[in-house]
């Protein structure tokens, strides 16, 4: 006997024991030798993270994928696995360091704080995988992998090298994205620009005569960083800006420095912007060292790696220049505070035009929240073009699509115009970049520190000392090599050979740079193929609103509790049935709530079923059966099947899960079960009649569970268990084959059944559309009825009195006076509402309903046909009022309908 009520908990703890007791999901079992492989690589979630509603939605999608294609017969290999998050992770172990009270990174030494990250690792590390084991992931969790295991290491070393041999990975000395917290580069994608309310400083500088004198004339340059003046090597003026054509190729004196240099005409300079003059810091501004490469002018850093001002020991800045006492002191000085003293400094000497407020964004790192310095340092780089071509080449070509296909262009637009990669990063945790220098400025590359020195020993004749370089590689290097390195590759695995190329990467669109380009890159260089076949990017979830979760906002909803709430299927159903392809997810707990009665509803039907002796018949055959309605039902479970498995093919989740609810709720708990309940539940019924019945009920659970079983994987197994516990070998639900259902609709089964259905649904509309009280029972008049809808009418007609509330069913030529007409495939029916309904009064009330709805529409379009409006609001209210044009446009249908019906 099944239980009253469906208990998640304890449900989801059962079911998977018995997947992982009966290794559910392991790749490779005996009976899928022959089958085709399917293969799906996890985005690596963080060694330091929890499950987050963007991991729920990414692993939700991912395992409706593998267990529809497990079920269709393919050998699934779901590859699981975490990443080592270099920066991230570094972070939290130093602020639990901080938090204990114990010794920072660098007075513990590299060695002793990289055995705290992997103990930290060890017992905290895979906090996630069991919380992607609460959602269902039906990974093959006997292969799980870390970006940091030895065989993935040795992938990375083996493809730093190789590229380095090609000429592909090369040191360089560049300006890149600094972080004075951490310390270390960080990508253009780290990097977060933020509109910050800051000012234009207006400075003079004084222009000189060839011997250095000043003339006296000035030139005026407008900066946002009055700091980095000390690091100017140059002043640029546009070459067509005729205010300073006779000052080209003279010198000004920099200020507080004494540094003499040139004033330069380029293009860069904006005439229409600030004073038309701009001071040129190449050390210090990613195109002023662009306009400093074309002009040859000298690279001055005047900032240290915690961003502070660095004159001692500063030969560059030193060189050349003739520094005031008061520039001196300003060694040691943090920037913000070395900004402050450098602009009364100007004051000071007059030289401090004027300040004029300005705001613009200033980039800040997406993990330590600072402001980011362009910083010149010497880094490692792959030179990345060559693979951006193959890879762009692979998706013109069709061997990769990308699924919406408008993430095409986007992709096209970034790899065409890709610069070097930098892959270096001043960190501890992470792959130790595999290079040696020697004392005397030689590099050594090699896959360990043996073959660096046999490097050096021939290089140099003799035995020679080397030093490691201390850097890692980006977290992305490793993680680009994913798709392979987790399959055995240098090896020749059989898992390589059988799994890839894999076919589906499911990922959100936020990584498409970070993760899915690069994966393609080094993919097609590595091992000569695309990585995968189709790449799904789905969007963000956001509050119910519409607004971004953040901490700080406080509208993060946590998955855990949600699963704790309502059930993981509940959970996974919700974001499946939102999933619609470039459309961000509003997510409401009451659609949670929503689908947790959905599984409560199939339950309850379920164990209808079973009260009513619906037992699972082996030798039934869904294609015998006799009874109409039953045969609609099989009928409709066929084209809920061919919907579901369309969608999912299609990668529209959204349009899937709806077409599994239609079925489950609306055809089967709704409308078959009421229309069998006659049979299920009368006296004197045919027991040949009554048998059909109850098999076929049974028979449809089952394919519905079958159906379900991507969405909702614990509510369906519980299920299948129960209801085939009399059956010996029947096995786990999650390795069962598809629903086969294709030649079961029957056209005259759904014309007669459908034709039932439709006319209680146009009854019951046009009650309550007209305001007929709930109790009240109203006649119904057929119009001009054919012998066939006579014989309909008549065979139905207690169920058509019962599930329409009907006091009476007549037949008739017209139709009688004051009544309501319904058109039903062709047939006219008729609710003669006289003295039940005041139809003028229902009439006068629609069309105010009507007007108050219109009103409401011209006020949103008066809203969004304002382009200052949509500029200026938040993305979320913008979407809000479209969302609300959407539901006052469904309603005033809804109403022009209903007034349709009462003035005919």
């Amino acid at each position: 006997m099944m239980d009253k009520t469906f208990d998640p908990a304890a449900v989801e703890a059962r079911v998977s024991g018995a997947w992982e007791a009966e290794g559910a999901f392991r790749a490779g079992r005996p009976e899928r030798a022959g089958a085709e492989p399917y293969c799906i690589v996890i985005p690596p979630p963080n060694v330091t993270g929890t499950l987050h509603m963007g991991h729920a939605l990414n692993n939700t999608l991912q395992d409706v994928l593998c267990r529809f294609e497990r079920m269709r017969g393919k050998d699934v290999l779901w590859q699981p696995g975490t990443d080592h998050a270099g920066i991230a992770t570094q972070m939290v172990v130093e602020r639990k360091l901080a938090a204990d009270g114990e010794p920072d990174r660098r007075s513990l030494g590299r060695e002793a704080f990289l055995e705290r990250v992997w103990a930290w690792k060890a017992e905290s590390g895979g906090a996630i995988v069991n919380q992607l084991k609460r959602l269902g992931a039906s990974c093959d969790w006997s292969r799980e992998r870390f970006t940091m295991d030895e065989g993935l290491s040795a992938a990375v070393l083996k493809v730093f090298v190789d590229l380095h041999a090609q000429g592909l990975i090369y040191r360089d000395k560049r300006l890149v994205n600094w972080d004075p917290k951490f310390q270390t580069a960080i990508s253009d994608l780290e990097v977060q620009q933020i509109e910050t309310k800051g000012n234009l400083w207006h400075f003079d500088y004084p222009v000189v005569d060839e011997g250095g004198a000043e003339t006296g004339a000035v030139i005026t340059v407008a900066t946002t960083r009055p700091e980095t003046m000390l690091g100017d090597t140059a002043v640029a003026v546009h070459p067509e800006d005729e205010r300073y054509t006779a000052l080209v190729g003279k010198r000004v004196r920099l200020p507080l420095v004494g540094r003499l240099i040139p004033i330069v005409a380029d293009t860069y300079s904006d005439p229409e912007k600030g004073t038309g003059a701009v001071k040129i810091t190449p050390a210090h501004d990613f195109n002023d060292f662009e306009v400093g490469k074309r002009h040859g002018c000298a690279l001055i850093n005047v900032l240290d790696p915690e961003a502070r001002i660095l004159i001692d020991g500063n030969a560059a800045f030193l060189a050349d220049a003739a520094p005031e006492a008061e520039t001196l002191a300003l060694h040691g000085l943090d920037r913000a505070e070395a900004r402050k003293r450098v602009v009364a400094l100007m004051e000071e000497r007059g030289r401090l035009r004027q300040i004029e407020p300005n705001i613009h964004a200033v980039p800040h790192g997406d993990r330590s929240g600072v402001v980011i310095e362009p910083y010149l340092t010497d880094q490692w780089y792959v030179n990345v073009k060559p693979l951006a071509e193959r890879a762009l080449q692979a998706v013109r070509d069709g061997q990769t699509r990308f699924v919406p296909d408008n993430y095409e262009k986007i992709f096209f637009q970034w790899l065409e115009n890709i610069e070097p990669w930098c892959i270096s990063r001043q960190l501890w945790w992470g792959h130790q970049i595999p290079v040696w220098y020697d004392d005397e400025g030689g590099i050594y590359v090699a896959l360990d520190e043996a073959g660096a020195l046999e490097k050096a020993e021939a290089a140099r004749g003799r035995p020679v000392a080397l030093t490691r370089d201390p850097d890692v590689l980006d977290t992305w290097f490793s993680s680009g090599l994913w798709p392979f390195s987790t399959l055995g590759w240098p090896e020749s695995t059989p898992e390589l050979a059988r799994f890839y190329p894999t076919s589906t990467l499911v990922t959100g669109k936020d990584i498409l740079f970070f993760w899915v380009a690069r994966m393609m890159m080094l993919g097609l260089h590595v091992t000569d193929r695309v990585p995968f076949a189709t790449v799904y990017l789905h969007t963000l979830v956001r509050d119910a609103s519409g607004a971004k979760m953040s901490k700080s906002k406080g509208n993060v909803v946590d998955p855990l509790g949600l699963i704790d709430q309502y059930g993981a299927d509940a959970l996974r159903f919700t974001l499946a049935a939102m999933a619609a392809q470039g459309r961000d997810i509003k997510l409401a707990v009451n659609r949670v709530e929503g689908y947790r009665n959905f599984a409560t509803k199939l339950w309850n039907a379920a164990r209808f079923a079973e009260l009513n002796g619906c037992r699972l018949d082996p030798a039934f055959r869904p294609e015998a059966v006799r009874q109409p309605v039953n045969r609609w039902a099989l009928g409709e479970a066929a084209r809920a099947v061919a919907e579901v498995e369309g969608a999912l093919d299609a990668y529209r989740f959204n349009d899937a899960a709806t077409a599994a609810y239609r079925f489950v709720w609306n055809i089967f708990c709704d409308w078959y079960l009421e229309l069998a309940k006659p049979v299920l539940q009368g006296e004197g019924v045919e027991a040949g009649l009554k048998a059909e019945t109850q098999a076929s009920v049974a028979f449809l659970i089952d394919q519905i569970a079958k159906l379900l079983h991507p969405f909702m994987p614990f509510l369906t197994e519980e299920l299948w268990a129960i209801k085939g516990a009399d059956l010996p070998g029947r096995g786990l639900l999650a390795l069962a084959p598809w629903p086969a259902l294709a030649g079961l609709a029957d056209a005259g089964a759904e014309a007669e059944v459908g034709f039932v259905v439709d006319l209680v649904t146009e009854v019951r509309s046009a009650r309550s559309e007209t305001s007929v009280p709930a109790a009240a029972q109203v006649p119904l008049v057929i119009v001009g009825a054919s012998p066939e809808v006579r014989a309909r009418i008549e065979a139905w007609r207690d169920t058509l009195v019962r599930l329409a509330r009907l006091s009476e069913i007549a037949f008739a030529d017209a139709a009688p006076k004051n009544a309501v007409q319904l058109l039903v495939r062709g047939s006219v029916a008729a609710l003669p509402l006289e003295g039940i309904v005041d139809l003028a009064a229902e009439v006068a009330r629609l069309r105010k309903e009507a007007a108050k709805a219109e009103g409401e529409i011209r006020k949103i379009d008066g809203k969004l046909g304002n382009a200052d409006f949509i500029a200026r609001a938040p993305e979320e209210i913008v979407e809000e009022n479209r969302e609300r044009r959407e539901a006052e446009s469904e309603r005033l249908a809804k109403i022009r309908e209903a007034l349709t019906r009462l003035e005919g």
